[in-house]
């Protein structure tokens, strides 16, 4: 084998492991939330092709977001360590560990801070009927692993790269300023983007709402982005993930 083959292999290796990772959260969400979205509305097909048609469309962004982190996250010094390990046969135990407590801790504080935020809402969102729910399967490994995917591996670090790239001229490694403009600005788009599910909830956006869904969820997207940055996509995903239980929990215990 060849050092390009070598090169190459644990590259498609590693894609292909995080793919799969992360459409576990899109089939979860798909087949939970959206025949509750479409209710009992006539369709012109069958329910699992309408399924079926959004896993694949968005199972083709997952496929390009990994890969574009597959390429660009090693010229940047970014990392998932414990899923690296597991396409190069490393002992995973030893690079997931390191991440474990600050991903735990901070999943921790997160979920307290996510049930604690919700007493804040706006109104219009506190008040209104919810028109769909998702249940914790779907909030763990969608927000947990494929949200952190698309948001932390995939935008964060082509925002990264760029920078790097175009302002850096790839000498050395990436300055911390370029990292935290990555960092927020990821955080922004994450937040960002749960403007339609907060539209779909209550019919109509105002300003203190969509201020009230970005500037909440950008809180938590610069938290995990600064465990990707210092300690790896990994920690993150434990982050985000133990987040959604801690507060899944709580709100079954005050409740």
């Amino acid at each position: 084998m060849t050092t390009i083959d070598t090169i190459r292999f644990p590259r498609l290796k590693l894609g292909l492991l995080l793919f799969l990772a992360g459409i576990l959260g899109v089939v979860a969400l798909t087949v939970t939330v959206l025949p509750q979205v479409l209710g009992d509305a006539s369709l012109p097909l069958p329910l699992w092709l309408v399924l079926a048609a959004s896993i694949a469309q968005s199972g083709l962004l997952v496929a390009l977001v990994v890969w574009l982190g597959v390429l660009l996250a090693p010229k940047v010094g970014l990392s998932a360590p414990a899923f690296e390990a597991a396409v190069t046969r490393q002992p995973v135990a030893a690079a997931l560990r390191p991440q474990l407590f600050p991903g735990l801790l901070c999943g921790l504080l997160g979920g307290l801070g996510l049930f604690a935020i919700g007493g804040y809402a706006p109104a219009e969102l506190a008040d209104v009927e919810q028109p769909f729910t998702v249940p914790l399967v779907a909030r763990v490994l969608y927000g947990g692993i494929t949200e952190e995917l698309l948001l932390r591996w995939g935008l964060m670090t082509v925002l990264v790269w760029m920078a790097w790239r175009l302002l850096q001229r790839r000498k050395g490694t990436p300055q911390i300023v370029y990292i935290w403009f990555a960092i927020v600005v990821s955080a922004l788009l994450f937040g960002a983007g749960h403007l339609p599910a907060a539209a779909a909830q209550v019919g109509e956006l105002t300003a203190d709402l969509a201020v009230f869904v970005v500037g909440a969820n950008a809180v938590f997207g610069v938290l995990f982005g600064y465990l990707f940055w210092r300690y790896g996509l990994e920690a993150a995903i434990v982050a985000h993930a133990f987040a959604h239980m801690v507060s899944h929990v709580v709100s079954i215990v005050v409740a």
